[in-house]
């Protein structure tokens, strides 16, 4: 079973999980003040919809894949060693407009969505390539 979780910061400044997938008649969802605890949330409500579909009768999946989606306050607050002056420097992003979509308080549009996309992948092959 593949489970696509959308991470999101909320007005109130709480981190949710939500997914259009379900076991049964359970949903999965989580909620914290950060995104760790709100995964934590996330995985816990799993286990509980598994358990209550399982009682229940439910189908149950024999392997459940959990991929996570993030916005970009979310992606920063999880990741948070990565320095968003440097990552804007990296990704030919403004300082001021990456703090902002950092924060929440702007929203990217297409373009530097992708751009912020490609700074991602770029990372991620430059790390996954290095050898100590």
């Amino acid at each position: 079973m593949q489970i696509l979780a959308i991470i999101e910061k909320g007005p109130d400044g709480y981190y949710s999980i939500h997914s259009e997938q379900k076991v049964g008649r359970y949903y999965f969802g989580g909620y914290g003040e950060s995104v760790k605890a709100a995964k934590q949330d996330f995985l816990a409500s799993v286990k509980e919809s598994l358990e209550g579909a399982a009682k229940e009768g439910s189908e149950m999946p024999t392997k459940i894949d959990i991929s996570f989606r993030y916005d970009i306050p979310s992606f920063f607050n999880y990741f948070d060693f990565l320095n968003v002056s440097k990552f804007a420097e990296y990704a030919g992003i403004n300082e001021s407009r990456m703090r902002a979509y950092k924060s929440g308080l702007a929203y990217p549009g297409e373009k530097t969505t992708r751009k912020i996309m490609k700074a991602i992948e770029s990372i991620g092959a430059e790390i996954s390539s290095a050898r100590l």
